[in-house]
Parts: structure tokens; sequence; C-alpha cells
């Protein structure tokens, strides 16, 4: 009998990523075509009078256009990112998805390697946080949900992981790691 859960993290609340998306889209294409026009009149102009040294500032700006199209176009789908944690039978997976269309595989973690664990609200995450040479990792979208961490070391790092599961997954976590591992305090 498999225990397999799957959960998309998303924000709460979208509205604010979907007009950065619109305007990422906006921005890009206005400095594209503005990229595209300047582009066509420097062109004539070289071909009609030459070169000159007034035309620089128009190859700097045409330059800078162009290449804030670019960076949009590449980065655009970073704007509306979610995390996927998937966990199988003690082993979680854990992933970026950004965009609903491109997926990045963030790491996988035996639940069972985990030292202790909890809710971030507790007394025992200040304490694992305050502890020297603790390396954070936060994979959670939203600072009010009730956020869950994991303390554990690999390769002699120790790291903190905050995520944020649902209720049932949160149970399953602690049932694999073991009862006793699981902090209140």
């Amino acid at each position: 009998m498999d225990q397999f859960m799957e959960e998309v993290v998303t924000k709460h609340n979208r509205s604010a990523e979907n007009l950065l998306l619109g305007l990422a889209w906006v921005t890009m294409i206005l400095s594209g075509l503005f990229a595209m026009f300047m582009f066509n009149i420097m062109i004539m102009t070289v071909s009609t009078q030459g070169f000159s040294t007034a035309m620089v500032f128009d190859v700097a700006l045409t330059l800078l256009m162009l290449g804030t199209s670019v960076f949009l176009f590449l980065f655009k789908d970073r704007i509306k990112t979610e995390y996927e944690y998937t966990f199988t039978n003690g082993i979680l997976d854990f992933a970026k998805v950004f965009n609903n269309r491109k997926r990045k595989t963030m790491g996988t973690m035996n639940v069972r390697n985990v030292e202790a664990l909890g809710m971030v609200n507790s007394g025992s995450f200040k304490r694992y946080l305050t502890m020297p040479g603790v390396k954070r990792i936060n994979w959670f979208l939203n600072r009010d949900a009730e956020l869950f961490y994991m303390y554990f070391q690999k390769d002699n790092v120790k790291s903190l992981m905050v995520i944020e599961p649902s209720p049932e997954m949160r149970q399953m976590i602690i049932r694999a790691a073991g009862q006793s591992k699981f902090q209140q305090n």
C-alpha cells in the first residue's frame, strides 16, 4: 500500500501576478516594436548620410529597448511561480513551476533523515533558526499560511527548510519521520 500525495502551492491573491504579467507583455511588445522602428531609422540614416557620433545615443537606446524585450521574453514566466510537493512513501520531491509551463526540480528528501520538524510559529523553529551555520531554504509563497519546517543535515551542512503543505500532507510527513521528531514548543 503506497502513500502518495501531490500538492501545488500557489499564491492566495494572484491579482498582482496577473497585473505584472500583463505589464510585462505590454512592455515587451512595445520595447520590441520601438527597437525595430529605431533600427530601421538608423539603417536608413546610415545608408543616406553615413554614421555620425550623434547616432551613438540612438544606438544605445535601441540596444536598451532590444535588451529589455529579450529579457522580458526570457523571464516573464517567472512572475507566476508555484511550488509542487510530492510525497511518495516517505520521500518528498520538490519542484518549482513557472507559469504552468516550465518545471524545475528543486530536490528530493527522505523524510526519515529529518532530525526535527514542526510549525514555524513554534519556539523550536526560532531555536533552530538562531543556531550558527544554519542555511535557511524557503520553498513557500504565502507568508500568512501555516508554514512547516524541517531541520536536517546533509554533507555536514545544517539546513532549515520551510514549506507550506496542507494538514494532510503534514500528517503524512510526521508519520514518515517519526512522531518523536515533531516539536511543538
